[in-house]
Parts: structure tokens; C-alpha cells; sequence
């Protein structure tokens, strides 16, 4: 386990939460608010408690407390940040439920909607639609009055998806969790390809015992993603926009109105030939946060990173492993990064020192080949 230094800590730290209004308004928050006012109108005798807890939070209430196993391969530190050995920033906000529920069990409430958004910490690929601090909303219905189940499930999904994506063609496939019994996963249909926007399933029985909460309650989970709501809901193809500093972006940030694009940059595009190690991990999480990680500040910068291809040494023509030094094991890689900042022109000079840096991070040969 390697864990944060204190200055990644507080830079993590230091990011903007968008869906905490103590930190200033965002749709984000808009659609946490109209999801909170349409189940409230549904389950008008249910009590709802919003949470809103600090983002480094317990290992134990981050997996253990929620099911997952304690092999589990997203507690590994290439998935999770930890913050020590028994703490890591959050990588979902579904770390907020544990603490909940015990504190429920101890009440004397009978039927809650919990609510829980915040932004979450995780390794990811640079795309349109991905990035490494997502931010998320857990509902998590508990009760001991009625007998919660499949039916109210689909009601659920039905009452969240008419109220952020009305009209919006819409499925669920099987999906499995640790916390969760009849798990799904939610798409929508964006340009005939279905992009998911969250998880749920009836709550599972041994997470609300663990809890303390014994045999008469009953439960449904759901946590669908923030970011991804949003740009459905506003047409954004690019998550980079909901942080975007330009004004012309950030205004149409604080309303749910579809948006209005700006004027687009020019993609600047660097191919990249990299060599990695015989066991590197190069899968788009682990190369999306190193590419964060190397830019710094301008991780925003990098609009997405793609492997092209991959050659191991035996394939190489011997003048190739010769010029990278390559040794018995190691594999070359083309990678292409498309730099394209969502408020400036990128100069090429400033382009190729983004490369070069993104170049060390992911390089691991003794010839280097930089241009900056």
C-alpha cells in the first residue's frame, strides 16, 4: 500500500467540490435538488437525511463495511487513494452509507431516504466523459414500515430518470454489487450508443445486519453519477466544461438550460513512443491518472490518451531496440495525446513541454526522446 504524500493529500484536498453549495453554486447541485424534491413528493412519510461528509473516510466504511472482499482488485493503490493504512479519499460516495446506517440504527426513525453527493477520488482514462474526481450521489431508501423490494426498485429508476433526462430512452441490464441484491445498471441512449449513469439494486441483507439494523429492515441502493447526469441533461460532450473557468462556460453552469457552445480550440495531437516494462500496467485507468499526475495544474489540458499500439521485443526490428535500448521483456508503445485546453489556444511550445512531461511519466527506457 503507498499512500498520499501530504502534498497530493492537500491538493486533492483543495479541489473544488461541485456539488457542496457551501463552495458555491452548480447544476450539479440542481440536479441533486430535483431528484431530493421528486422522491420527497413520492415517499411523503419518509424522512430524508442529506449527508455531507468529509471525503477522507474509513478503509473499512470505503469496502469492508459495504461487502467487498478483502481481495477486492479496486483496493489495490492503483485504483484507491489512500490517505494512510486505515483511510482513503473516498472512492465512492456510497463510503457515506456505513456511518449512516449505524447512526440510523441507534434512531428512532422508521423510514429514511438518504442522500449523499459529493466528489469521489479514483483512478481513470482521459475521455469526454471520465475523469479522476467524479462526483456522485448515493440513495440509499431504509425502511421498517413497508417491505422495500424489485417493484419499488423500478419505480425508483423510473422517477429518476423522467425527473434529470425526461423523455430520454432508457434500460437497465443485471449488474453486480457487494451491497446489493438484484444489482442493475442504468443507460441512456445518447447518438444510438447507451451510456451508463449509475448503479442501484434492492439493499443487501448482511449490510444492513452488519450495520445493526436487524431483520425488519429493508432497502434500495442507487448511485448514479453527477457529471454524467448533467451533461446528458445540458447536451456537454466534454466533463472538462462543468469545471471550465472560462466565463462564457461557467456561466451556464449554474442553470439546467442545454448548453450553448463556445468557440472550440484546436486539438493539438502528440504521438508518443514509450517503453514499459514487462509487467507495466497500461490500462487507460493507470495511464489517465499518471498523465494527471505529470501535468499538474494543466491536467485539464489533456483531452484524451489513447494506446495505438503495443509491440513487445521479440516483434521489434532490431534497428528499433537499438535506438530505445530495449531489453528482453520490455514492450514499446505508441500512444497518441490530444492536448486541447477548453479556454485557450495551446502555443506549440507549450505543447511539446506537456508532451515531454506526459513523456517521462509514462517512460520507462534509458533513451529519451524529447522536443520540448
Amino acid at each position: 500500500m503507498s499512500a498520499l504524500t501530504l502534498e497530493e493529500l492537500h491538493a486533492a484536498l483543495s479541489l473544488r467540490d461541485l456539488a457542496d453549495p457551501a463552495q458555491g453554486p452548480h447544476a450539479i447541485q440542481l440536479i441533486v435538488d430535483s431528484i431530493r424534491t421528486t422522491l420527497g413528493r413520492a415517499w411523503p412519510y419518509t424522512e430524508i437525511w442529506t449527508r455531507r461528509d468529509h471525503p477522507v473516510v474509513l478503509l473499512a466504511d470505503n469496502y469492508d463495511n459495504l461487502g467487498y472482499a478483502a481481495g477486492a482488485v479496486t483496493r489495490e493503490a492503483r485504483y484507491t487513494r489512500y490517505a494512510s493504512a486505515t483511510e482513503v479519499l473516498r472512492s465512492h460516495t456510497s463510503a457515506m452509507v456505513p456511518p449512516a446506517l449505524r447512526e440510523l440504527a441507534t434512531a428512532e426513525a422508521s423510514d429514511v431516504l438518504l442522500i449523499c453527493a459529493g466528489i469521489c477520488y479514483r483512478r481513470d482514462s482521459v475521455d469526454w466523459q471520465h475523469t479522476g474526481t467524479p462526483h456522485q450521489l448515493d440513495l440509499w431508501r431504509i425502511s421498517r414500515n413497508v417491505t422495500l423490494g424489485e417493484p419499488e426498485l423500478v419505480e425508483m429508476i423510473e422517477r429518476l430518470v423522467e425527473t434529470v433526462l425526461p423523455g430520454q430512452t432508457y434500460r437497465t441490464v443485471p449488474a453486480v454489487h457487494p451491497y446489493t441484491i438484484h444489482g442493475r445498471q442504468i443507460d441512456v441512449l445518447l447518438d444510438d450508443e447507451w451510456i451508463e449513469i449509475g448503479e442501484c439494486g434492492v439493499a443487501a441483507p448482511h449490510i444492513l445486519r452488519k450495520a445493526g439494523l436487524d431483520e425488519s429492515w429493508t432497502g434500495l441502493a442507487m448511485g448514479p453519477g453527477l457529471d454524467r447526469l448533467l451533461m446528458l441533461r445540458k447536451g456537454i460532450r466534454d466533463i472538462r466544461l462543468l469545471r471550465s473557468s472560462d466565463p462564457r462556460v461557467a456561466e451556464q453552469m449554474l442553470d439546467l438550460a442545454p448548453y450553448r457552445p463556445v468557440s472550440t480550440m484546436p486539438p493539438v495531437r502528440r504521438d508518443l513512443s514509450v517503453v514499459v516494462g514487462a509487467t507495466a500496467d497500461v490500462s487507460p485507468e493507470v495511464l489517465g491518472d499518471k498523465v494527471r499526475d505529470a501535468l499538474g495544474p494543466d491536467a485539464d489540458a489533456a483531452e484524451s490518451l489513447d494506446v495505438l499500439g503495443e509491440t513487445t521485443y521479440d516483434e521489434l526490428p532490431p534497428a528499433a531496440r537499438q535506438r530505445l535500448q530495449l531489453i528482453p521483456g520490455q514492450r514499446n508503445l505508441l500512444v497518441r495525446l490530444v492536448l486541447r485546453p477548453v479556454d485557450r489556444t495551446l502555443t506549440d511550445a507549450e505543447a511539446n513541454q506537456l508532451r515531454d512531461k506526459v513523456y517521462r511519466a509514462l517512460h520507462e527506457g534509458p533513451v529519451l526522446e524529447l522536443i520540448g
